[in-house]
């Protein structure tokens, strides 16, 4: 399984309305086309960030599709009128006992492999023990050595509470791998249609 990110550097005020976009125009169209599984979309009302998020049953797939989302890309920065960034990402682990209202998410760089082993064998474990956990997804990016964290929680009361354990599950992570933190950043979970199988 594959993933298509689109980060999005916006205005505040224009969240809603790149929501209606994501909902009336972009999930309808990406429905019809072969081998996408879903998508959703992470925003943070503060700052304008927001990151789409699209999952597809095989690289071919997601680079098939890349002509058909390009103008629909544009269109959604003009909608959010700031930057954009689209990433790709191999899905390396996928574990999902409900739905959540937010989530957390964390950039790293370092040994995939590692990282993908004390994710599946050392942290999902705990993070099933913590309060308020729904879901938790780990995306490599083998060329480029990163990584993308994110775990999604029932309510931002408990994604805060959350907080002391997962810096230090974060730092485990870095550690075993030889890697180092890049970015952490919350979110509300404000599409959630991505249908990927269980990859834990």
């Amino acid at each position: 399984m594959y993933a298509r990110s689109t980060t999005l550097q916006g205005s505040p005020d224009r969240i809603d309305e790149g929501i209606s976009f994501i909902q009336e125009q972009v999930a309808p169209m990406l429905n019809q086309i072969e081998g996408c599984r879903g998508l959703s979309m992470l925003v943070d009302r503060e700052t304008g960030r927001c990151i789409a998020t699209s999952s597809w049953e095989s690289e071919q797939a997601m680079h098939a599709s890349e002509e058909r989302m390009r103008p629909i890309r544009d269109r959604g920065r003009e909608i959010f009128g700031g930057s954009m960034q689209v990433d790709v990402w191999e899905i390396a682990v996928m574990h999902r006992t409900h739905h959540g209202e937010c989530c957390r998410v964390s950039w790293l760089r370092g040994d995939l492999d590692a990282m993908t082993e004390t994710f599946r064998v050392g942290l999902l474990p705990q993070l099933e023990q913590v309060d308020g956990f729904c879901s938790a997804s780990l995306l490599v990016n083998r060329s480029t050595g990163m990584a993308c964290s994110t775990t999604v929680w029932e309510s931002r009361a408990a994604m805060e509470a959350s907080r002391s354990s997962a810096d230090e599950m974060r730092r485990r992570a870095a550690s075993d791998s030889g890697g180092e933190i890049l970015d952490v950043h919350e979110f509300d979970l404000a599409y959630a249609h991505l249908h990927v199988p269980e990859m834990a």
